[in-house]
């Protein structure tokens, strides 16, 4: 995908300018943040894995390789989510796909971003 950039980054931090339009791909909303606090342009719970995957995952970083290939099969397997995904970011420069996670290189966001590119 063509014409903007792409970076993940913990919801926890403070917002940027440079974020640009800022996606929450979390399917649960991150404990102890209060909406108003979060600078979320847009919450895509839905482009997150699934209840079942994210538990069997745990952030265990043992099972990372194959939570990767299970996520990206659940992406590949709703293919109107990356749809919605252009649709939404169409006129956008850039994008910062925000996560909860405390491991800033193996969660969720970090899959989508490689998925997105």
């Amino acid at each position: 995908m063509a014409g903007f950039s792409i970076k993940t980054k913990r919801i926890y931090e403070k917002p940027e300018k440079t974020d640009g339009f800022r996606i929450l791909v979390d399917r649960l909303w991150p404990r102890g943040l209060k909406k108003d606090d979060a600078a979320v342009d847009l919450w895509f719970r839905e482009i997150a894995p699934s209840s079942e995957l994210r538990k069997w995952f745990g952030h265990d970083i043992s099972k990372w390789d194959e939570f990767r290939i299970k996520y990206k099969e659940e992406l590949e397997d709703k293919p109107y989510l990356l749809k919605t995904f252009k649709r939404l970011v169409h006129n956008q420069k850039s994008i910062t796909l925000l996560f909860s996670a405390k491991d800033e290189t193996h969660n969720n966001a970090v899959v989508l971003k490689d998925f997105i590119e």
